[in-house]
Protein backbone atom coordinates (compact mmCIF):
# COMPACT_ATOMS: atom_id res chain seq x y z
CA UNK A 1 0.00 0.00 0.00
CA UNK A 2 2.69 2.37 -1.22
CA UNK A 3 1.33 5.90 0.13
CA UNK A 4 -2.29 5.12 0.61
CA UNK A 5 -4.33 5.73 3.23
CA UNK A 6 -7.14 3.99 4.74
CA UNK A 7 -10.46 5.76 5.93
CA UNK A 8 -12.56 4.29 8.61
CA UNK A 9 -15.94 4.92 7.23
CA UNK A 10 -18.46 4.56 10.57
CA UNK A 11 -18.33 5.14 13.95
CA UNK A 12 -19.85 3.55 16.95
CA UNK A 13 -22.87 5.86 17.10
CA UNK A 14 -24.67 6.37 13.16
CA UNK A 15 -27.81 7.41 13.19
CA UNK A 16 -29.80 3.81 11.92
CA UNK A 17 -31.52 6.13 8.64
CA UNK A 18 -29.87 3.49 6.28
CA UNK A 19 -27.92 5.93 4.70
CA UNK A 20 -24.50 5.44 4.54
CA UNK A 21 -23.80 3.76 1.50
CA UNK A 22 -25.76 6.51 -0.12
CA UNK A 23 -23.75 8.74 1.79
CA UNK A 24 -20.39 7.15 0.95
CA UNK A 25 -21.56 7.07 -2.70
CA UNK A 26 -21.67 10.60 -2.78
CA UNK A 27 -18.52 11.24 -1.01
CA UNK A 28 -16.38 9.02 -2.97
CA UNK A 29 -14.68 12.23 -5.54
CA UNK A 30 -14.00 13.81 -2.40
CA UNK A 31 -12.40 10.85 -0.46
CA UNK A 32 -10.18 10.38 -3.89
CA UNK A 33 -9.22 14.37 -3.86
CA UNK A 34 -8.08 14.12 -0.67
CA UNK A 35 -5.96 10.91 -0.88
CA UNK A 36 -7.86 8.21 0.22
CA UNK A 37 -7.05 5.12 -1.29
CA UNK A 38 -9.13 2.74 0.65
CA UNK A 39 -12.18 2.84 3.02
CA UNK A 40 -13.14 0.29 5.48
CA UNK A 41 -16.58 -0.21 5.41
CA UNK A 42 -19.14 -1.62 8.97
CA UNK A 43 -20.40 -5.01 8.89
CA UNK A 44 -22.35 -4.87 6.08
CA UNK A 45 -24.72 -7.86 6.94
CA UNK A 46 -27.79 -8.28 8.61
CA UNK A 47 -27.55 -8.37 12.59
CA UNK A 48 -30.07 -8.36 15.56
CA UNK A 49 -32.22 -5.70 13.67
CA UNK A 50 -31.34 -2.41 12.17
CA UNK A 51 -29.67 -0.87 14.68
CA UNK A 52 -27.84 -2.98 15.14
CA UNK A 53 -24.24 -1.42 14.22
CA UNK A 54 -23.56 -4.94 12.56
CA UNK A 55 -21.28 -6.84 15.26
CA UNK A 56 -24.39 -9.10 16.67
CA UNK A 57 -24.44 -10.63 13.44
CA UNK A 58 -27.50 -13.05 12.00
CA UNK A 59 -26.70 -13.61 8.51
CA UNK A 60 -23.93 -12.85 6.75
CA UNK A 61 -25.44 -13.95 3.18
CA UNK A 62 -28.05 -11.06 3.74
CA UNK A 63 -26.24 -7.73 2.89
CA UNK A 64 -30.16 -5.59 3.20
CA UNK A 65 -31.77 -7.70 1.01
CA UNK A 66 -34.58 -10.00 2.91
CA UNK A 67 -36.89 -9.38 5.59
CA UNK A 68 -34.54 -10.70 8.61
CA UNK A 69 -35.52 -9.21 11.90
CA UNK A 70 -37.76 -6.69 11.36
CA UNK A 71 -35.60 -5.25 8.52
CA UNK A 72 -34.43 -5.17 5.28
CA UNK A 73 -32.14 -3.09 5.21
CA UNK A 74 -28.97 -3.04 7.32
CA UNK A 75 -28.25 0.38 9.85
CA UNK A 76 -26.44 1.46 6.48
CA UNK A 77 -28.76 0.16 3.45
CA UNK A 78 -29.61 -2.16 1.19
CA UNK A 79 -27.64 -4.18 -1.10
CA UNK A 80 -28.04 -2.46 -4.16
CA UNK A 81 -26.99 0.76 -2.48
CA UNK A 82 -24.26 -0.78 -1.28
CA UNK A 83 -23.41 -2.28 -4.57
CA UNK A 84 -23.90 1.54 -6.47
CA UNK A 85 -22.18 2.81 -3.32
CA UNK A 86 -18.83 0.54 -4.16
CA UNK A 87 -19.35 0.70 -7.71
CA UNK A 88 -18.53 4.24 -7.36
CA UNK A 89 -15.75 4.18 -5.25
CA UNK A 90 -13.89 1.87 -7.54
CA UNK A 91 -14.49 4.59 -10.10
CA UNK A 92 -12.54 7.21 -7.94
CA UNK A 93 -9.84 4.32 -7.78
CA UNK A 94 -11.05 3.60 -4.14
CA UNK A 95 -10.36 0.21 -2.62
CA UNK A 96 -13.56 -1.05 -0.27
CA UNK A 97 -12.58 -3.59 2.69
CA UNK A 98 -15.46 -5.21 4.32
CA UNK A 99 -15.52 -5.65 8.03
CA UNK A 100 -15.92 -9.34 8.35
CA UNK A 101 -17.33 -10.91 11.51
CA UNK A 102 -16.70 -14.30 11.84
CA UNK A 103 -15.87 -15.30 15.87
CA UNK A 104 -19.90 -15.25 16.49
CA UNK A 105 -23.40 -15.23 16.02
CA UNK A 106 -26.41 -13.21 17.29
CA UNK A 107 -30.41 -13.49 16.97
CA UNK A 108 -31.28 -17.10 16.58
CA UNK A 109 -34.41 -17.96 15.47
CA UNK A 110 -35.43 -21.09 17.88
CA UNK A 111 -33.74 -22.63 20.74
CA UNK A 112 -32.13 -26.28 20.76
CA UNK A 113 -31.16 -28.48 23.15
CA UNK A 114 -27.41 -29.16 24.31
CA UNK A 115 -25.41 -30.54 26.93
CA UNK A 116 -23.06 -27.63 28.83
CA UNK A 117 -21.57 -26.60 31.63
CA UNK A 118 -20.73 -23.14 33.05
CA UNK A 119 -17.04 -22.08 33.05
CA UNK A 120 -15.38 -19.42 34.90
CA UNK A 121 -15.02 -15.90 33.64
CA UNK A 122 -11.64 -15.39 34.43
CA UNK A 123 -10.44 -18.41 33.59
CA UNK A 124 -12.56 -20.89 30.78
CA UNK A 125 -10.56 -23.65 31.47
CA UNK A 126 -11.64 -24.28 34.59
CA UNK A 127 -15.24 -25.50 34.95
CA UNK A 128 -17.72 -24.48 37.21
CA UNK A 129 -19.99 -27.13 37.79
CA UNK A 130 -20.29 -30.45 35.57
CA UNK A 131 -22.07 -30.75 32.54
CA UNK A 132 -25.94 -30.63 32.15
CA UNK A 133 -28.90 -30.31 29.29
CA UNK A 134 -29.64 -26.43 28.53
CA UNK A 135 -31.83 -24.60 26.01
CA UNK A 136 -29.53 -22.09 24.13
CA UNK A 137 -30.18 -20.14 21.05
CA UNK A 138 -28.67 -21.91 18.42
CA UNK A 139 -30.58 -22.58 15.91
CA UNK A 140 -30.29 -20.64 12.65
CA UNK A 141 -32.94 -21.16 9.72
CA UNK A 142 -33.26 -17.68 7.80
CA UNK A 143 -36.37 -17.97 6.94
CA UNK A 144 -36.70 -14.56 5.11
CA UNK A 145 -33.67 -15.82 2.19
CA UNK A 146 -34.27 -19.40 2.44
CA UNK A 147 -31.65 -21.85 0.78
CA UNK A 148 -31.09 -18.67 -1.56
CA UNK A 149 -27.14 -18.25 -1.61
CA UNK A 150 -26.49 -20.93 1.01
CA UNK A 151 -28.46 -24.24 2.21
CA UNK A 152 -26.23 -24.05 5.36
CA UNK A 153 -28.25 -23.93 8.18
CA UNK A 154 -26.75 -23.35 12.31
CA UNK A 155 -27.29 -25.68 14.85
CA UNK A 156 -25.96 -26.16 18.98
CA UNK A 157 -22.74 -28.35 17.15
CA UNK A 158 -21.41 -25.66 15.08
CA UNK A 159 -20.78 -23.35 18.00
CA UNK A 160 -18.50 -23.74 21.21
CA UNK A 161 -20.36 -21.99 23.81
CA UNK A 162 -23.38 -19.79 24.29
CA UNK A 163 -24.12 -17.20 27.06
CA UNK A 164 -27.54 -18.21 28.39
CA UNK A 165 -29.52 -20.60 29.71
CA UNK A 166 -33.63 -20.18 28.13
CA UNK A 167 -34.22 -23.18 30.37
CA UNK A 168 -33.33 -20.99 33.85
CA UNK A 169 -33.04 -17.44 32.50
CA UNK A 170 -29.85 -17.17 33.40
CA UNK A 171 -26.81 -15.67 31.91
CA UNK A 172 -23.27 -17.10 31.97
CA UNK A 173 -20.30 -18.62 29.85
CA UNK A 174 -21.67 -21.92 28.80
CA UNK A 175 -18.92 -24.56 27.34
CA UNK A 176 -20.82 -26.58 24.82
CA UNK A 177 -19.89 -30.28 25.77
CA UNK A 178 -20.12 -32.68 23.02
CA UNK A 179 -17.51 -35.26 21.55
CA UNK A 180 -14.35 -33.54 20.65
CA UNK A 181 -15.67 -30.25 21.63
CA UNK A 182 -13.44 -27.96 22.98
CA UNK A 183 -11.89 -24.01 23.68
CA UNK A 184 -10.18 -23.40 20.14
CA UNK A 185 -6.49 -23.20 20.26
CA UNK A 186 -4.62 -20.57 18.30
CA UNK A 187 -6.80 -17.57 20.93
CA UNK A 188 -5.58 -14.81 22.90
CA UNK A 189 -4.61 -16.51 26.52
CA UNK A 190 -6.36 -14.05 28.58
CA UNK A 191 -8.93 -15.84 30.77
CA UNK A 192 -6.96 -19.04 30.49
CA UNK A 193 -8.26 -19.45 26.90
CA UNK A 194 -10.14 -16.43 25.20
CA UNK A 195 -11.73 -18.33 22.48
CA UNK A 196 -15.64 -16.87 24.09
CA UNK A 197 -16.64 -13.89 23.38
CA UNK A 198 -20.03 -12.77 23.11
CA UNK A 199 -23.26 -14.20 21.63
CA UNK A 200 -22.94 -17.84 20.70
CA UNK A 201 -19.09 -18.43 19.28
CA UNK A 202 -18.74 -20.24 16.57
CA UNK A 203 -16.82 -23.33 16.74
CA UNK A 204 -13.96 -22.75 14.29
CA UNK A 205 -12.65 -25.80 14.60
CA UNK A 206 -15.47 -28.06 12.77
CA UNK A 207 -14.83 -29.00 9.14
CA UNK A 208 -18.53 -27.85 8.35
CA UNK A 209 -18.32 -24.30 9.75
CA UNK A 210 -14.97 -24.16 7.78
CA UNK A 211 -16.00 -25.05 4.63
CA UNK A 212 -18.92 -22.69 5.04
CA UNK A 213 -17.34 -19.93 6.05
CA UNK A 214 -14.48 -20.32 3.82
CA UNK A 215 -17.35 -20.73 0.59
CA UNK A 216 -19.17 -17.39 2.09
CA UNK A 217 -15.72 -15.16 1.92
CA UNK A 218 -15.30 -16.27 -1.59
CA UNK A 219 -19.13 -15.89 -2.63
CA UNK A 220 -19.18 -12.27 -0.92
CA UNK A 221 -15.95 -10.64 -2.15
CA UNK A 222 -16.94 -11.68 -6.07
CA UNK A 223 -20.98 -10.86 -5.16
CA UNK A 224 -19.82 -7.06 -3.76
CA UNK A 225 -16.36 -7.31 -5.75
CA UNK A 226 -14.36 -6.22 -2.77
CA UNK A 227 -10.79 -5.75 -2.56
CA UNK A 228 -10.00 -6.57 1.06
CA UNK A 229 -11.47 -7.50 4.56
CA UNK A 230 -10.78 -6.19 8.43
CA UNK A 231 -11.31 -9.37 10.21
CA UNK A 232 -12.46 -8.66 14.00
CA UNK A 233 -11.59 -9.83 16.82
CA UNK A 234 -9.04 -12.42 15.52
CA UNK A 235 -7.39 -12.80 19.34
CA UNK A 236 -10.32 -15.04 19.88
CA UNK A 237 -10.34 -16.68 16.35
CA UNK A 238 -8.39 -19.94 15.80
CA UNK A 239 -5.27 -18.56 14.17
CA UNK A 240 -5.22 -21.33 11.89
CA UNK A 241 -8.39 -20.89 10.42
CA UNK A 242 -7.42 -17.34 9.62
CA UNK A 243 -4.67 -18.43 7.91
CA UNK A 244 -6.41 -21.09 5.79
CA UNK A 245 -9.10 -19.14 5.30
CA UNK A 246 -7.13 -16.22 3.62
CA UNK A 247 -5.13 -18.71 1.81
CA UNK A 248 -8.82 -20.33 0.59
CA UNK A 249 -10.41 -16.20 -0.96
CA UNK A 250 -6.85 -15.44 -2.50
CA UNK A 251 -6.99 -18.91 -4.36
CA UNK A 252 -10.29 -18.05 -5.73
CA UNK A 253 -9.77 -13.93 -5.94
CA UNK A 254 -6.36 -13.05 -6.31
CA UNK A 255 -3.45 -13.29 -4.13
CA UNK A 256 -3.51 -9.16 -4.10
CA UNK A 257 -6.48 -10.13 -1.52
CA UNK A 258 -5.86 -7.39 1.46
CA UNK A 259 -6.64 -8.62 4.93
CA UNK A 260 -5.84 -6.74 8.52
CA UNK A 261 -6.57 -8.27 11.51
CA UNK A 262 -7.89 -6.59 14.83
CA UNK A 263 -6.31 -7.83 17.61
CA UNK A 264 -6.66 -5.81 20.68
CA UNK A 265 -3.99 -6.32 23.00
CA UNK A 266 -1.03 -3.51 23.90
CA UNK A 267 1.66 -6.09 23.72
CA UNK A 268 4.27 -6.44 20.43
CA UNK A 269 5.47 -9.85 21.34
CA UNK A 270 2.11 -11.09 21.09
CA UNK A 271 1.31 -9.49 17.75
CA UNK A 272 4.61 -11.03 16.64
CA UNK A 273 3.90 -14.25 17.72
CA UNK A 274 0.42 -14.29 15.99
CA UNK A 275 1.91 -13.03 12.90
CA UNK A 276 3.77 -15.64 12.65
CA UNK A 277 1.41 -18.37 13.19
CA UNK A 278 -0.63 -17.00 10.39
CA UNK A 279 2.84 -16.90 8.18
CA UNK A 280 2.42 -12.83 8.02
CA UNK A 281 -0.69 -13.45 5.46
CA UNK A 282 -2.40 -10.61 6.99
CA UNK A 283 -1.55 -7.06 8.15
CA UNK A 284 -2.34 -5.95 12.12
CA UNK A 285 -3.60 -2.68 13.60
CA UNK A 286 -0.71 -1.22 15.81
CA UNK A 287 -2.98 -1.09 18.80
CA UNK A 288 0.93 -1.02 20.95
CA UNK A 289 1.20 2.67 19.14
CA UNK A 290 -2.12 3.71 19.78
CA UNK A 291 -1.61 3.22 22.94
CA UNK A 292 1.95 5.01 23.23
CA UNK A 293 0.01 7.71 22.03
CA UNK A 294 -2.93 7.98 24.38
CA UNK A 295 -0.71 7.53 27.02
CA UNK A 296 1.27 10.54 25.29
CA UNK A 297 -1.73 12.50 25.24
CA UNK A 298 -2.63 11.63 29.12
CA UNK A 299 0.73 12.48 30.69
CA UNK A 300 1.14 15.68 28.62
CA UNK A 301 4.80 17.17 29.30
CA UNK A 302 5.37 13.91 31.77
CA UNK A 303 5.53 11.71 28.90
CA UNK A 304 9.17 11.36 27.07
CA UNK A 305 8.09 11.54 23.04
CA UNK A 306 11.53 9.57 22.14
CA UNK A 307 9.71 6.75 23.66
CA UNK A 308 6.70 7.07 21.36
CA UNK A 309 7.63 4.35 18.62
CA UNK A 310 9.19 2.02 21.72
CA UNK A 311 7.50 -1.50 21.50
CA UNK A 312 5.56 -0.72 18.21
CA UNK A 313 4.05 -3.07 15.57
CA UNK A 314 5.44 -0.25 12.56
CA UNK A 315 8.67 -0.29 13.93
CA UNK A 316 9.03 -4.04 14.27
CA UNK A 317 7.41 -4.74 11.12
CA UNK A 318 6.33 -1.66 9.43
CA UNK A 319 5.21 -3.24 6.10
CA UNK A 320 2.32 -5.31 8.24
CA UNK A 321 1.32 -2.07 10.38
CA UNK A 322 -1.62 -0.32 9.93
CA UNK A 323 -1.54 2.18 12.15
CA UNK A 324 -4.58 4.70 14.07
CA UNK A 325 -5.25 7.54 16.03
CA UNK A 326 -8.74 6.26 17.54
CA UNK A 327 -11.72 3.75 16.10
CA UNK A 328 -14.85 2.95 17.26
CA UNK A 329 -13.61 0.54 19.44
CA UNK A 330 -11.41 3.79 21.49
CA UNK A 331 -13.91 6.10 20.69
CA UNK A 332 -15.35 7.43 24.00
CA UNK A 333 -18.53 5.41 25.26
CA UNK A 334 -16.51 1.90 23.74
CA UNK A 335 -16.10 -1.08 25.39
CA UNK A 336 -12.05 -0.50 24.74
CA UNK A 337 -12.15 3.26 25.70
CA UNK A 338 -8.77 4.87 25.26
CA UNK A 339 -9.22 7.73 23.19
CA UNK A 340 -6.23 10.22 22.37
CA UNK A 341 -7.00 13.65 24.08
CA UNK A 342 -7.90 16.53 21.63
CA UNK A 343 -4.73 18.58 22.15
CA UNK A 344 -2.66 15.82 21.00
CA UNK A 345 -4.28 14.43 17.84
CA UNK A 346 -3.30 16.74 15.42
CA UNK A 347 0.11 15.67 16.41
CA UNK A 348 -0.85 11.50 16.52
CA UNK A 349 -2.46 12.10 12.99
CA UNK A 350 1.18 13.88 11.59
CA UNK A 351 2.46 11.25 12.82
CA UNK A 352 1.15 8.07 10.81
CA UNK A 353 -0.08 10.39 8.36
CA UNK A 354 3.99 11.87 7.42
CA UNK A 355 6.18 9.08 8.36
CA UNK A 356 7.78 6.61 5.96
CA UNK A 357 6.16 3.41 7.86
CA UNK A 358 3.38 1.81 8.03
CA UNK A 359 -0.44 2.03 6.29
CA UNK A 360 -2.04 5.10 7.82
CA UNK A 361 -6.11 4.54 8.92
CA UNK A 362 -8.16 7.77 9.60
CA UNK A 363 -11.14 7.30 11.83
CA UNK A 364 -14.20 8.79 10.45
CA UNK A 365 -15.25 10.15 13.88
CA UNK A 366 -11.54 12.25 14.27
CA UNK A 367 -12.47 13.61 10.43
CA UNK A 368 -16.66 14.14 10.26
CA UNK A 369 -17.61 13.48 14.18
CA UNK A 370 -19.30 11.44 16.20
CA UNK A 371 -22.91 11.41 17.70
CA UNK A 372 -24.01 14.07 15.10
CA UNK A 373 -21.31 16.54 16.50
CA UNK A 374 -18.80 17.82 14.39
CA UNK A 375 -14.84 16.89 14.54
CA UNK A 376 -12.43 19.89 15.00
CA UNK A 377 -9.75 18.11 13.52
CA UNK A 378 -10.99 17.93 10.10
CA UNK A 379 -9.40 21.39 8.61
CA UNK A 380 -5.89 19.66 10.31
CA UNK A 381 -6.05 16.21 9.27
CA UNK A 382 -6.63 17.86 5.75
CA UNK A 383 -3.65 19.89 5.57
CA UNK A 384 -1.92 16.46 6.59
CA UNK A 385 -3.44 14.71 3.73
CA UNK A 386 -2.32 17.60 1.59
CA UNK A 387 1.34 17.20 2.34
CA UNK A 388 1.37 13.39 2.53
CA UNK A 389 0.12 13.48 -0.80
CA UNK A 390 2.43 16.33 -2.42
CA UNK A 391 5.85 15.98 0.21
CA UNK A 392 5.66 12.77 2.07
CA UNK A 393 8.27 10.92 0.20
CA UNK A 394 11.99 10.04 -0.10
CA UNK A 395 13.91 8.93 3.31
CA UNK A 396 13.53 9.73 6.42
CA UNK A 397 15.46 10.89 9.04
CA UNK A 398 14.33 10.47 12.98
CA UNK A 399 15.12 13.26 15.16
CA UNK A 400 14.26 11.71 19.00
CA UNK A 401 16.61 13.44 20.36
CA UNK A 402 14.87 15.69 22.98
CA UNK A 403 11.82 14.46 25.64
CA UNK A 404 9.66 17.21 24.75
CA UNK A 405 10.34 17.60 21.33
CA UNK A 406 10.95 15.04 18.34
CA UNK A 407 11.24 15.38 14.82
CA UNK A 408 11.55 13.97 11.47
CA UNK A 409 12.65 14.77 8.06
CA UNK A 410 11.36 13.35 4.73
CA UNK A 411 13.66 14.16 1.89
CA UNK A 412 11.70 14.50 -1.06
CA UNK A 413 12.34 12.68 -4.33
CA UNK A 414 13.34 14.03 -7.42
CA UNK A 415 10.29 13.31 -9.59
CA UNK A 416 8.02 14.76 -7.47
CA UNK A 417 9.01 18.96 -7.36
CA UNK A 418 8.19 20.13 -4.10
CA UNK A 419 8.64 17.23 -2.25
CA UNK A 420 9.94 16.74 1.18
CA UNK A 421 8.63 17.86 4.71
CA UNK A 422 10.40 18.63 8.49
CA UNK A 423 7.86 17.61 10.89
CA UNK A 424 8.11 18.41 14.81
CA UNK A 425 5.94 17.52 17.81
CA UNK A 426 6.32 19.15 21.23
CA UNK A 427 4.27 18.07 24.83
CA UNK A 428 5.76 20.97 26.72
CA UNK A 429 7.38 24.00 25.88
CA UNK A 430 7.91 26.17 22.31
CA UNK A 431 10.64 24.04 20.73
CA UNK A 432 13.24 24.44 17.87
CA UNK A 433 15.74 21.74 16.13
CA UNK A 434 17.62 21.80 13.54
CA UNK A 435 17.07 19.12 10.98
CA UNK A 436 18.84 18.06 7.56
CA UNK A 437 16.59 17.92 4.71
CA UNK A 438 19.26 17.37 1.97
CA UNK A 439 21.34 19.48 -0.25
CA UNK A 440 18.91 19.28 -2.63
CA UNK A 441 17.05 21.82 -0.81
CA UNK A 442 19.42 24.41 -0.53
CA UNK A 443 18.68 28.03 -0.53
CA UNK A 444 14.54 27.03 -0.71
CA UNK A 445 12.76 28.62 1.55
CA UNK A 446 10.13 26.65 4.14
CA UNK A 447 6.92 27.55 5.02
CA UNK A 448 4.62 25.80 7.88
CA UNK A 449 1.51 24.71 7.03
CA UNK A 450 -0.77 24.09 9.80
CA UNK A 451 -0.75 27.08 10.99
CA UNK A 452 1.00 26.98 14.15
CA UNK A 453 4.19 29.14 13.16
CA UNK A 454 4.28 32.50 10.79
CA UNK A 455 8.37 32.52 10.36
CA UNK A 456 9.97 31.11 7.21
CA UNK A 457 13.03 28.91 7.12
CA UNK A 458 15.78 29.67 4.69
CA UNK A 459 17.64 25.88 4.07
CA UNK A 460 21.38 26.26 4.26
CA UNK A 461 24.39 24.84 2.13
CA UNK A 462 24.22 21.73 3.76
CA UNK A 463 20.80 21.10 3.69
CA UNK A 464 20.20 22.06 7.35
CA UNK A 465 17.20 24.43 8.62
CA UNK A 466 16.46 25.54 12.08
CA UNK A 467 12.78 24.50 12.49
CA UNK A 468 10.32 26.14 15.13
CA UNK A 469 7.26 24.10 16.67
CA UNK A 470 4.75 26.06 19.63
CA UNK A 471 4.38 24.33 23.25
CA UNK A 472 1.94 20.96 22.94
CA UNK A 473 1.34 21.50 19.35
CA UNK A 474 2.46 20.25 15.73
CA UNK A 475 4.61 21.83 13.16
CA UNK A 476 4.70 20.69 9.70
CA UNK A 477 7.74 22.68 7.54
CA UNK A 478 7.39 22.11 3.20
CA UNK A 479 9.12 23.79 0.38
Amino acid sequence: MKNGVMMQYFEWNLPDNGELWKQLKEDARHLHDIGVTAVWIPPAYKGCGSEDVGYGTYDLYDLGEFDQKGTVRTKYGTKEEMREMIDALHECGISVYLDAVMNHKAGADRVETCMARLVDPDDRDQPLCEPYEIDCWTGFDFPGRGEQYSGFKWHWFHFSGTDYNERDKKTGIYQIVSYGKAWSVGVDCENGNYDYLMFSDIDLDHPDVIAELNRWGVWVTKEMKLDGMRLDAVKHMNDRFVKRFLEAVRAECGKDFYAVGEYWIDDIDTLEGYLANVGYGIDLFDVCLHYNMSKASKEGADYDLRTLLDGTLVSRHPELAVTFVDNHDSQPGSSLESCIDDWFKPSAYALILLMENGYPCVFYGDYYGMSGNASPHREVIDALLSVRRRCAHGMQTDYFDYPCTIGITRQGVEDKPGSGLALLISNGEDGEKLMNVGVQHAGEVWREVTGNRTEEVTIDADGNGMFLVSGGKVAVWTP
